[in-house]
């Protein structure tokens, strides 16, 4: 199973950009071919600003282990959905309602 993790770079104000690239290239060196990375500027002038480097990569087998358990509402959301696309296949009409004797 393959997901996207993003990993944060704080840039400082002067940082120079010789050793800007340096970084971002040793970063995308170490990660795998398929990786996909994406590169975004978040932040603004009160917080500061920083890189997000974001890539897809396969889980471990504590990450899959740990996304099984905590992720029981997305299960039950995909067999609500398959119920529901059953019973749409049902032909169902109601019968009138009776009237209770008094």
């Amino acid at each position: 199973m393959r997901t996207r993790v993003k990993d944060f770079i704080e840039i400082s104000d002067y940082t120079s950009l010789e050793r800007l690239i340096a970084t971002l290239l040793a970063i995308r060196d170490s990660l795998p071919e398929s990786a996909d990375p994406e590169l975004k500027m978040r932040g603004d002038d009160v917080f500061g600003r920083r890189l997000s480097i974001s890539y897809s990569r396969e889980l471990t087998v504590k990450e899959v282990e740990l996304d099984a358990k905590y992720n029981v509402e997305r299960q039950v959301g995909e067999e609500l959905a398959a119920l529901a696309h059953q019973l749409d296949g049902i032909d169902y009409k109601p019968e009138p309602r009776r009237k209770k004797a008094a």
